[in-house]
Protein backbone atom coordinates (compact mmCIF):
# COMPACT_ATOMS: atom_id res chain seq x y z
CA UNK A 1 0.00 0.00 0.00
CA UNK A 2 1.20 3.59 -0.95
CA UNK A 3 0.58 6.34 1.82
CA UNK A 4 2.40 9.14 0.11
CA UNK A 5 0.79 12.55 1.19
CA UNK A 6 4.15 14.63 0.62
CA UNK A 7 4.64 12.78 -3.12
CA UNK A 8 6.18 15.83 -4.74
CA UNK A 9 8.36 17.21 -1.76
CA UNK A 10 11.69 17.07 -2.16
CA UNK A 11 14.10 17.22 0.85
CA UNK A 12 17.74 18.23 1.02
CA UNK A 13 19.05 16.15 4.36
CA UNK A 14 21.97 17.88 5.44
CA UNK A 15 21.97 15.50 8.99
CA UNK A 16 23.93 13.29 10.79
CA UNK A 17 23.58 10.70 13.61
CA UNK A 18 20.05 10.05 14.82
CA UNK A 19 18.05 13.19 15.92
CA UNK A 20 18.22 14.55 12.33
CA UNK A 21 18.31 10.96 9.99
CA UNK A 22 14.95 10.42 12.32
CA UNK A 23 13.27 13.66 10.84
CA UNK A 24 13.72 12.80 7.24
CA UNK A 25 12.88 9.09 8.05
CA UNK A 26 9.89 9.80 8.98
CA UNK A 27 9.01 12.71 6.03
CA UNK A 28 10.51 9.90 4.17
CA UNK A 29 7.44 7.33 5.71
CA UNK A 30 4.95 10.27 4.53
CA UNK A 31 6.16 10.36 0.45
CA UNK A 32 8.34 13.28 0.10
CA UNK A 33 11.86 12.20 -1.37
CA UNK A 34 14.95 12.09 0.67
CA UNK A 35 18.28 13.54 -1.18
CA UNK A 36 21.16 12.75 1.60
CA UNK A 37 24.32 14.40 1.49
CA UNK A 38 27.26 12.63 3.19
CA UNK A 39 30.99 13.47 2.86
CA UNK A 40 33.43 11.51 2.40
CA UNK A 41 33.89 10.03 5.41
CA UNK A 42 30.42 9.38 6.10
CA UNK A 43 27.59 9.76 8.50
CA UNK A 44 29.04 8.91 11.76
CA UNK A 45 26.34 6.50 12.73
CA UNK A 46 27.97 3.92 9.72
CA UNK A 47 30.51 2.74 12.30
CA UNK A 48 28.85 4.27 15.64
CA UNK A 49 25.73 2.34 15.66
CA UNK A 50 27.72 -0.99 16.08
CA UNK A 51 29.45 -3.72 13.61
CA UNK A 52 28.01 -4.67 9.96
CA UNK A 53 29.54 -7.13 7.62
CA UNK A 54 30.98 -3.91 5.58
CA UNK A 55 31.92 -1.36 8.72
CA UNK A 56 29.61 0.92 6.73
CA UNK A 57 26.03 0.15 7.57
CA UNK A 58 25.69 -0.22 11.16
CA UNK A 59 21.70 -1.95 12.55
CA UNK A 60 20.48 1.98 13.55
CA UNK A 61 21.65 3.53 10.21
CA UNK A 62 20.02 0.73 8.38
CA UNK A 63 16.66 1.59 10.30
CA UNK A 64 16.83 5.45 9.94
CA UNK A 65 17.86 6.05 6.57
CA UNK A 66 15.56 3.65 4.65
CA UNK A 67 13.77 5.59 1.76
CA UNK A 68 16.89 8.44 0.86
CA UNK A 69 18.91 8.32 -1.87
CA UNK A 70 22.41 9.34 -1.41
CA UNK A 71 24.96 11.67 -2.67
CA UNK A 72 28.75 12.10 -1.43
CA UNK A 73 30.38 15.69 -1.91
CA UNK A 74 33.24 17.29 0.40
CA UNK A 75 31.82 20.73 1.36
CA UNK A 76 35.07 22.27 1.64
CA UNK A 77 35.68 21.88 -2.00
CA UNK A 78 34.38 24.75 -4.49
CA UNK A 79 32.70 21.98 -6.71
CA UNK A 80 31.03 20.53 -3.79
CA UNK A 81 29.74 23.85 -2.65
CA UNK A 82 28.19 24.78 -5.49
CA UNK A 83 26.27 21.26 -6.23
CA UNK A 84 25.17 21.99 -2.44
CA UNK A 85 23.69 24.91 -3.75
CA UNK A 86 22.29 23.36 -6.83
CA UNK A 87 20.33 20.66 -4.69
CA UNK A 88 19.02 23.89 -2.31
CA UNK A 89 17.99 25.64 -5.60
CA UNK A 90 15.69 22.25 -6.21
CA UNK A 91 14.67 21.39 -2.51
CA UNK A 92 11.44 22.82 -0.81
CA UNK A 93 12.93 21.53 2.47
CA UNK A 94 16.55 22.01 3.92
CA UNK A 95 16.93 19.89 7.66
CA UNK A 96 20.39 20.44 9.07
CA UNK A 97 21.88 19.75 12.40
CA UNK A 98 25.28 21.19 11.72
CA UNK A 99 26.62 23.79 14.11
CA UNK A 100 25.06 27.04 12.82
CA UNK A 101 28.33 29.19 12.11
CA UNK A 102 29.58 25.64 10.47
CA UNK A 103 26.26 26.45 7.96
CA UNK A 104 27.27 29.83 7.60
CA UNK A 105 30.21 29.13 6.26
CA UNK A 106 29.22 27.16 3.88
CA UNK A 107 26.32 29.54 3.02
CA UNK A 108 23.70 26.95 4.35
CA UNK A 109 22.30 28.67 7.01
CA UNK A 110 18.89 29.60 7.23
CA UNK A 111 19.18 33.42 7.07
CA UNK A 112 20.94 33.30 3.45
CA UNK A 113 18.87 30.61 2.06
CA UNK A 114 15.37 32.58 3.02
CA UNK A 115 16.58 35.21 1.67
CA UNK A 116 16.39 34.29 -2.15
CA UNK A 117 14.05 31.55 -1.40
CA UNK A 118 11.49 33.32 0.91
CA UNK A 119 9.06 29.72 0.02
CA UNK A 120 11.43 27.25 1.58
CA UNK A 121 10.95 26.01 4.68
CA UNK A 122 14.29 25.44 6.85
CA UNK A 123 14.51 23.28 9.75
CA UNK A 124 18.02 23.19 11.92
CA UNK A 125 18.07 21.25 14.82
CA UNK A 126 20.45 22.39 17.68
CA UNK A 127 21.79 21.61 20.92
CA UNK A 128 21.15 24.85 22.64
CA UNK A 129 19.44 27.03 20.05
CA UNK A 130 20.89 30.06 19.11
CA UNK A 131 20.26 32.61 21.59
CA UNK A 132 21.08 32.09 25.05
CA UNK A 133 24.81 30.93 26.60
CA UNK A 134 24.55 27.80 25.70
CA UNK A 135 23.89 28.43 21.56
CA UNK A 136 27.29 26.62 19.88
CA UNK A 137 28.09 24.27 22.41
CA UNK A 138 28.50 20.64 21.34
CA UNK A 139 26.33 18.11 22.61
CA UNK A 140 25.20 14.60 21.85
CA UNK A 141 22.14 12.74 23.58
CA UNK A 142 23.26 11.32 27.01
CA UNK A 143 24.54 15.23 27.52
CA UNK A 144 21.07 16.29 26.68
CA UNK A 145 19.81 13.66 29.36
CA UNK A 146 21.83 15.14 31.80
CA UNK A 147 21.14 18.88 31.16
CA UNK A 148 17.51 18.49 30.81
CA UNK A 149 17.01 16.38 34.17
CA UNK A 150 16.05 13.38 32.56
CA UNK A 151 19.21 10.71 34.74
CA UNK A 152 18.64 13.41 37.59
CA UNK A 153 14.89 11.96 37.74
CA UNK A 154 16.78 8.04 38.36
CA UNK A 155 19.13 10.36 41.03
CA UNK A 156 15.70 11.04 43.14
CA UNK A 157 14.70 7.94 42.47
CA UNK A 158 17.61 5.36 43.03
CA UNK A 159 19.95 7.79 44.71
CA UNK A 160 22.00 7.66 41.31
CA UNK A 161 21.43 9.48 38.10
CA UNK A 162 21.48 7.08 34.82
CA UNK A 163 20.63 7.60 31.43
CA UNK A 164 17.49 5.61 29.72
CA UNK A 165 19.91 3.43 27.57
CA UNK A 166 18.58 4.65 24.31
CA UNK A 167 18.92 7.72 22.22
CA UNK A 168 15.83 8.85 23.92
CA UNK A 169 15.96 12.68 23.45
CA UNK A 170 17.40 12.59 19.33
CA UNK A 171 13.97 10.05 19.27
CA UNK A 172 11.62 12.72 20.71
CA UNK A 173 13.26 15.34 18.93
CA UNK A 174 13.53 14.14 15.56
CA UNK A 175 9.86 13.26 15.84
CA UNK A 176 8.77 16.76 17.00
CA UNK A 177 10.55 18.34 14.46
CA UNK A 178 9.43 16.21 11.63
CA UNK A 179 5.90 17.41 12.77
CA UNK A 180 7.01 21.08 12.93
CA UNK A 181 7.73 20.63 9.24
CA UNK A 182 4.92 19.13 8.25
CA UNK A 183 3.12 21.86 9.91
CA UNK A 184 5.07 24.58 7.77
CA UNK A 185 4.51 22.56 4.94
CA UNK A 186 1.08 23.45 5.61
CA UNK A 187 0.76 26.80 5.88
CA UNK A 188 2.86 27.20 2.46
CA UNK A 189 0.19 25.25 1.27
CA UNK A 190 -2.22 27.85 2.38
CA UNK A 191 0.05 30.78 2.07
CA UNK A 192 2.65 30.48 -0.49
CA UNK A 193 5.28 31.60 2.49
CA UNK A 194 8.01 29.27 4.27
CA UNK A 195 9.38 29.13 7.09
CA UNK A 196 12.25 29.13 9.21
CA UNK A 197 12.07 26.58 11.94
CA UNK A 198 14.72 26.28 15.16
CA UNK A 199 13.95 23.32 17.24
CA UNK A 200 16.58 23.14 20.28
CA UNK A 201 17.17 20.31 21.78
CA UNK A 202 17.93 20.96 25.88
CA UNK A 203 14.47 23.06 25.85
CA UNK A 204 12.50 20.44 24.16
CA UNK A 205 13.30 17.73 26.13
CA UNK A 206 13.28 20.46 29.43
CA UNK A 207 9.80 21.24 28.74
CA UNK A 208 8.90 17.90 28.65
CA UNK A 209 10.28 16.40 32.08
CA UNK A 210 8.73 19.86 33.29
CA UNK A 211 5.36 19.08 31.76
CA UNK A 212 5.45 15.68 34.03
CA UNK A 213 7.39 16.58 37.10
CA UNK A 214 6.60 20.26 37.57
CA UNK A 215 4.07 18.81 39.48
CA UNK A 216 3.15 20.70 42.68
CA UNK A 217 5.26 23.13 41.73
CA UNK A 218 3.52 24.25 38.98
CA UNK A 219 1.53 26.58 41.37
CA UNK A 220 1.79 29.59 42.56
CA UNK A 221 2.66 29.41 45.84
CA UNK A 222 3.66 25.78 45.72
CA UNK A 223 1.58 23.22 47.06
CA UNK A 224 4.85 20.77 47.55
CA UNK A 225 8.19 19.71 45.96
CA UNK A 226 8.57 19.55 42.02
CA UNK A 227 8.08 15.57 40.83
CA UNK A 228 5.24 12.90 40.36
CA UNK A 229 5.84 10.69 43.51
CA UNK A 230 4.16 7.49 41.54
CA UNK A 231 6.74 8.07 38.86
CA UNK A 232 9.76 8.70 41.24
CA UNK A 233 8.93 5.73 43.74
CA UNK A 234 11.84 3.43 43.93
CA UNK A 235 8.98 0.75 43.98
CA UNK A 236 8.08 2.17 40.82
CA UNK A 237 9.29 -0.52 38.83
CA UNK A 238 8.68 -4.37 36.67
CA UNK A 239 7.61 -6.59 39.76
CA UNK A 240 9.72 -9.89 40.23
CA UNK A 241 7.79 -13.43 39.26
CA UNK A 242 8.54 -16.44 39.69
CA UNK A 243 10.64 -16.59 36.70
CA UNK A 244 10.97 -13.16 35.40
CA UNK A 245 9.32 -9.74 35.48
CA UNK A 246 5.69 -8.82 34.78
CA UNK A 247 4.94 -5.01 34.15
CA UNK A 248 1.58 -3.46 35.14
CA UNK A 249 -0.22 -0.26 36.17
CA UNK A 250 -3.02 -0.05 37.78
CA UNK A 251 -4.99 3.19 38.49
CA UNK A 252 -8.59 3.59 38.71
CA UNK A 253 -10.00 2.46 41.97
CA UNK A 254 -11.91 -0.12 39.99
CA UNK A 255 -8.35 -1.55 39.19
CA UNK A 256 -7.18 -0.99 42.40
CA UNK A 257 -9.40 -3.33 44.10
CA UNK A 258 -9.16 -6.01 41.44
CA UNK A 259 -5.82 -5.88 41.76
CA UNK A 260 -5.85 -6.17 45.59
CA UNK A 261 -8.29 -9.17 45.32
CA UNK A 262 -6.32 -11.63 43.00
CA UNK A 263 -2.98 -10.90 44.71
CA UNK A 264 -5.01 -12.05 48.30
CA UNK A 265 -5.22 -8.55 49.87
CA UNK A 266 -8.47 -8.35 50.34
CA UNK A 267 -7.69 -6.71 53.62
CA UNK A 268 -6.34 -3.71 52.05
CA UNK A 269 -9.40 -3.43 50.60
CA UNK A 270 -11.04 -1.69 53.57
CA UNK A 271 -7.87 0.92 54.24
CA UNK A 272 -8.87 4.54 53.46
CA UNK A 273 -5.72 5.13 52.56
CA UNK A 274 -6.20 3.37 49.88
CA UNK A 275 -9.85 3.88 48.95
CA UNK A 276 -9.78 6.52 45.75
CA UNK A 277 -6.99 8.13 43.75
CA UNK A 278 -7.19 11.53 45.93
CA UNK A 279 -6.43 9.50 49.10
CA UNK A 280 -3.57 7.03 47.00
CA UNK A 281 -2.10 10.14 46.06
CA UNK A 282 -1.66 11.52 49.63
CA UNK A 283 -0.20 8.25 50.78
CA UNK A 284 1.58 7.37 47.67
CA UNK A 285 4.71 6.23 49.18
CA UNK A 286 3.07 3.71 51.27
CA UNK A 287 0.30 2.53 48.11
CA UNK A 288 3.45 2.37 45.75
CA UNK A 289 5.27 -0.07 47.80
CA UNK A 290 2.38 -2.55 48.15
CA UNK A 291 1.67 -2.39 44.41
CA UNK A 292 5.73 -3.29 43.85
CA UNK A 293 6.06 -6.40 46.38
CA UNK A 294 7.04 -9.13 44.61
CA UNK A 295 4.61 -11.83 42.93
CA UNK A 296 7.11 -14.72 43.26
CA UNK A 297 4.56 -17.48 44.09
CA UNK A 298 3.35 -17.90 40.50
CA UNK A 299 5.15 -17.66 37.04
CA UNK A 300 4.96 -14.33 34.94
CA UNK A 301 2.79 -16.53 32.61
CA UNK A 302 0.31 -17.24 35.49
CA UNK A 303 0.15 -13.75 36.42
CA UNK A 304 -0.34 -12.85 32.92
CA UNK A 305 -3.67 -15.10 32.70
CA UNK A 306 -4.68 -13.82 36.54
CA UNK A 307 -4.15 -9.72 35.28
CA UNK A 308 -5.87 -10.41 31.72
CA UNK A 309 -9.02 -12.44 33.35
CA UNK A 310 -9.42 -9.55 35.62
CA UNK A 311 -8.87 -7.06 33.01
CA UNK A 312 -6.05 -4.70 34.48
CA UNK A 313 -3.04 -3.79 31.94
CA UNK A 314 0.23 -6.03 32.09
CA UNK A 315 2.10 -7.71 29.95
CA UNK A 316 5.54 -9.20 29.99
CA UNK A 317 8.88 -7.24 30.57
CA UNK A 318 10.46 -8.40 27.55
CA UNK A 319 14.37 -8.21 26.86
CA UNK A 320 16.16 -7.08 23.66
CA UNK A 321 16.31 -11.19 23.17
CA UNK A 322 12.44 -12.25 24.08
CA UNK A 323 11.35 -8.74 22.43
CA UNK A 324 11.76 -10.07 18.85
CA UNK A 325 9.97 -13.17 20.14
CA UNK A 326 7.11 -11.47 21.05
CA UNK A 327 4.16 -13.55 19.58
CA UNK A 328 2.41 -10.14 18.58
CA UNK A 329 4.78 -8.50 17.14
CA UNK A 330 5.79 -12.06 15.31
CA UNK A 331 1.81 -12.21 14.33
CA UNK A 332 1.74 -8.29 13.03
CA UNK A 333 4.94 -8.89 10.96
CA UNK A 334 7.09 -5.78 12.26
CA UNK A 335 10.21 -7.51 11.82
CA UNK A 336 10.94 -8.45 8.23
CA UNK A 337 14.57 -9.35 6.24
CA UNK A 338 15.78 -8.17 2.87
CA UNK A 339 18.59 -8.45 0.96
CA UNK A 340 20.95 -5.20 0.74
CA UNK A 341 23.69 -4.77 -1.71
CA UNK A 342 26.56 -4.56 0.38
CA UNK A 343 25.63 -6.02 3.30
CA UNK A 344 23.51 -9.34 2.66
CA UNK A 345 20.05 -10.24 4.44
CA UNK A 346 19.45 -7.21 6.33
CA UNK A 347 16.48 -6.84 9.29
CA UNK A 348 13.64 -4.32 7.96
CA UNK A 349 11.39 -2.43 10.49
CA UNK A 350 8.18 -1.60 8.95
CA UNK A 351 6.21 1.26 9.35
CA UNK A 352 4.14 0.99 12.75
CA UNK A 353 1.66 3.51 10.98
CA UNK A 354 -1.88 2.01 9.60
CA UNK A 355 -3.91 3.68 7.30
CA UNK A 356 -7.37 2.96 6.04
CA UNK A 357 -6.70 -1.00 7.67
CA UNK A 358 -3.14 -1.68 6.13
CA UNK A 359 0.28 -0.65 6.77
CA UNK A 360 2.18 1.30 4.35
CA UNK A 361 4.95 -0.59 2.37
CA UNK A 362 8.41 -0.27 3.41
CA UNK A 363 10.65 1.86 1.48
CA UNK A 364 13.81 1.24 -0.52
CA UNK A 365 16.90 0.23 1.75
CA UNK A 366 19.44 2.57 2.97
CA UNK A 367 22.30 2.93 0.45
CA UNK A 368 26.07 3.22 0.82
CA UNK A 369 27.52 6.42 0.89
CA UNK A 370 27.80 8.47 -2.65
CA UNK A 371 25.39 5.26 -4.08
CA UNK A 372 22.86 8.09 -6.18
CA UNK A 373 25.74 10.23 -6.56
CA UNK A 374 25.74 10.43 -10.48
CA UNK A 375 22.44 10.10 -10.93
CA UNK A 376 21.83 13.03 -8.98
CA UNK A 377 24.20 14.87 -10.67
CA UNK A 378 22.63 14.42 -13.76
CA UNK A 379 19.12 15.64 -12.63
CA UNK A 380 20.87 18.23 -11.68
CA UNK A 381 22.01 18.97 -15.21
CA UNK A 382 25.70 18.31 -14.70
CA UNK A 383 27.06 16.49 -17.90
CA UNK A 384 29.48 13.58 -17.95
CA UNK A 385 32.09 15.53 -18.73
CA UNK A 386 31.95 17.78 -15.47
CA UNK A 387 31.19 14.48 -13.62
CA UNK A 388 34.44 13.04 -14.27
CA UNK A 389 36.09 16.78 -13.80
CA UNK A 390 34.32 17.13 -10.32
CA UNK A 391 35.24 13.63 -9.59
CA UNK A 392 39.03 14.20 -10.07
CA UNK A 393 38.73 17.21 -8.09
CA UNK A 394 37.56 15.28 -5.14
CA UNK A 395 34.32 17.47 -5.12
CA UNK A 396 32.18 13.88 -5.58
CA UNK A 397 32.48 10.88 -4.83
CA UNK A 398 30.05 8.22 -5.89
CA UNK A 399 29.90 4.15 -4.83
CA UNK A 400 31.27 2.87 -8.08
CA UNK A 401 34.51 4.86 -7.66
Amino acid sequence: MHFEPLKGIKILDLTSVVVGPIVTWRLGQYGAEIIKVENPSGDLMRGLGGLSPTGQHSGTYLHLNRGKRNICLDLKTKGGKEICQRLVDSCDVIVANMRPDALARLGLDAETIRAKYPEKIYCMITGYGTDGPYSGLPTYDSVLQGASGIAGLTQMRDGKPAYVPMLICDHVVGEIAAGAVMAALMQRYKTGQGASLEIPMFETMAAFVLQEHLAQQSFDPPLGPAGDLRLLSPHNQPVRTKDGYISFTINTDAQVQAFLKITDREELLSDTRFSSIASRAKYVAEWFEIRGAALENKTTEAWLTIFRAADLPAMPCHTLETLTKDPHLKAVELLNFENHPSEGKTAVIRSTIRVDGRYPSARSGAVPNGWDTNEILYELGYSAEELKKLSIEKAVFSFTN
